[in-house]
């Protein structure tokens, strides 16, 4: 069992889905709430990852984040490393590929809390970031929960994006993804069977307890 790569993946899930949480709490409420020109090609370019095969999207991703671009130029400058092929530019590549499993159900779930409780909570003078705290993002909970239970259980899977982005370096970006498979092609069978078990017993216990302590919260909410 490479415990390196699963401790890795679950930094890296972790991570992901605390990045996630702000940015598809803000950009789902912006969706559900706001009008505005262009709207239709922001949720296009969210749902994206959803349509684009991984290799494909993690090229792009590649070329976005290489040496010969701003952003890669940018950061060697800063912090005298390459993005691609390190655990940083994995992360910023799985925050960008996760988007739409984060910002979706979180969207959906603010356009189901009904216009009338916010114009009420308005009405009694509570101030838009107090109705935003005490009214929505309780009732919005459950999307909240569904948005970040696919983050992390997509980003403790994900294969493509690894491989194109971060490459396979121990203990910097191979993840139990990338040994699993590492150990399929040098026929190691039992290894990776073990890996996997591992992985979908944990993957099943999180998503499990997560799902358990959201309807506990929602009755309570409720």
């Amino acid at each position: 069992m490479d415990w390196v790569a699963l401790r890795l993946s679950l930094e890296l899930a972790g991570l992901t889905v605390l990045l996630l949480l702000p940015i598809g709490v803000v950009l789902g409420r912006a969706l559900a709430y706001r009008v505005f020109a262009g709207k239709v090609l922001v949720e296009a370019l969210v749902a994206l990852p959803l349509v684009l095969p991984p290799t494909v999207f993690g090229y792009y991703l590649l070329v976005a984040f290489g040496a010969a671009s701003p952003l890669g130029q940018l950061w060697q400058t800063l912090f005298g490393r390459t993005l691609v092929f390190s655990f940083e530019g994995l992360l910023l590549a799985s925050v960008i590929f996760n988007l739409p499993f984060a910002v979706q159900p979180i969207q959906r779930a603010f356009e189901t809390i009904p216009s009338d409780l916010r114009a009420a909570a308005a009405c009694c003078g509570m101030p838009p970031w107090r109705a935003v705290l005490r009214i929505e993002l309780p009732l919005a909970w459950p999307g909240i929960v569904t948005a970040l239970v696919l983050s992390f259980a997509h980003t403790l899977g994900e294969f493509g994006i690894v491989l194109m982005v971060g490459g396979a370096i121990p203990g910097e970006t191979e993840t139990i993804a990338i040994a699993i498979y590492d150990r399929v092609q040098a026929f190691d069978d039992a290894a990776a069977a073990r890996m996997a078990l591992v992985l979908l017993l944990f993957s099943l216990a999180t998503i499990t307890v997560t799902f358990l302590a959201s309807r506990r919260i929602g009755r309570r909410l409720g």
